[in-house]
């Protein structure tokens, strides 16, 4: 057993799944409001959920692909593409969700995430691209 808190797991998944960058702006970013809801997702979401190894990042990564396109969260959408490039999930298993969500959550949810998808993993062949924070919505 780890003397790891789920605290620092959900950082150090986090910042291997989102990078440094991001979570460097959301710590930066928190208040007093919100900072109990950062920590609540850290230990959560990435040092429960992320950290478990039933699943293997690349697999959890196209899940949450595919919800968060089936709910219509498009930056957080926007942000987990991005970050396919840490977790080893190519174009093709990402076009593979989306046909799911198509099916199964409906051809406008579908449309919306490959619209996304296309821009962001087009920008994430070139050369210079990294994890970068949502930029709202594509078509603007």
């Amino acid at each position: 057993m780890s003397d790891e808190s789920r605290l620092d797991t959900g950082k150090r998944v986090r910042r291997a799944v989102l990078g440094d960058a991001h979570v460097d702006r959301a710590e930066a970013s928190a208040t007093a409001f919100d900072a109990p809801f950062q920590q609540f997702i850290t230990e959560t979401a990435w040092g429960t959920l992320w950290a478990d190894d039933a699943l293997d990042r690349r697999t959890r990564s196209l899940i949450t692909i595919a919800v968060l396109a089936a709910l219509g969260r498009q930056e957080e959408l926007a942000l987990h593409l991005r970050a396919t490039s840490n977790t080893g999930a190519t174009p093709s298993e990402v076009r593979a969700a989306l046909m799911h969500v198509a099916v199964y959550a409906g051809v406008p949810a579908a449309n919306s995430a490959f619209a996304l998808a296309k821009t962001i993993l087009a920008q994430d062949a070139s050369p210079a691209s990294t994890v970068r924070a949502p930029q709202g919505d594509p078509a603007r």
